[in-house]
């Protein structure tokens, strides 16, 4: 569970990336997903984009990616989400 400090350093972070995947009409396959979860462990911090082709509130994409992932939602603003995994060999030092 990360805490208040170490979100919001996440997030400032997330400010400088651009998204790596989009989330279309065909929702959450699971090659997506294992996509998503290659991404998590090689990077830590992802964004994705839920284009508006996708009738699934972002909030409830967010919450489903985070739960077959294991990772946590960082951010959700608008169509954007921002999800962080620490990996087995981290590379981010988050602060205390």
């Amino acid at each position: 569970m990360l805490k208040g400090k170490q979100k919001a350093y996440l997030r400032g972070l997330l400010n400088t990336q651009t998204a790596i995947f989009q989330i279309g009409k065909e929702g959450l396959s699971e090659n997506l997903l294992q996509q998503l979860d290659d991404a998590l462990e090689a990077r830590e911090l992802i964004k994705l984009t839920v284009l508006p082709s996708q009738t699934e509130p972002p909030e409830r994409l967010a919450a489903q990616i985070a739960a077959r992932t294991g990772a946590e939602v960082v951010q959700i603003i608008g169509r954007r989400i921002g999800l962080y995994r620490r990996a087995q060999k981290p590379r981010l030092v988050l602060p205390e």
